[in-house]
């Protein structure tokens, strides 16, 4: 794996710090496979993300979204050997805890979860808010735009 140096794009940017995290946690290699999920495109601005939670249950599972982070935890809260006297020969199905971090865009917020057949969904969708959507910008003639001239600066010029 490639080692990338981004100390001098540090030293010559202002306010691209995120950015630069980002592409370190992408570069290393300490990223868990476990649990696999998907990232879908639902539409023009919705987004899916899926995760494989098999046997944790809606309580055993905590879904936060701070700032533009998303993070999606599993806890098992007791041991499944206690309820029952048999003992498990081999155990493929995971169930230790985990912690999944999905960094968001600017404007993308989590509108709804729901776990059904062991895959947790989080819908998100981007609301960009009116003031950073573009807008038409008409254009005028030749005409000047008529001018407000304040009382007081026509007192000084006469």
């Amino acid at each position: 794996m490639r080692s990338y140096d981004l100390t001098p794009f540090y030293r010559s940017t202002v306010g691209f710090d995120r950015l630069f995290n980002l592409l370190d946690q992408v570069t290393s290699d300490g990223s868990p496979g476990y649990p696999p999920y998907n990232i879908e495109r639902t539409g023009e601005n919705a987004y899916r993300i899926s995760v494989a939670v098999s046997g944790f249950s809606q309580t055993e599972l905590s879904i936060v979204a701070k700032e533009n982070t998303l993070t999606i935890k599993g806890e098992k809260t007791a041991n499944e050997n206690s309820g029952n006297s048999s003992e498990v020969l081999y155990r493929g199905i995971a169930s230790r805890a985990f912690e999944r971090v999905f960094q968001l865009a600017d404007f993308v917020q989590v509108k709804n979860a729901s776990l059904e057949n062991g895959l947790l969904h989080v819908d998100l969708v981007r609301e960009i808010p009116e003031a950073k959507k573009p807008r038409s910008i008409p254009i005028g003639g030749g005409e000047k735009a008529p001018q407000v001239v304040d009382g007081s600066a026509a007192k000084v010029a006469a």
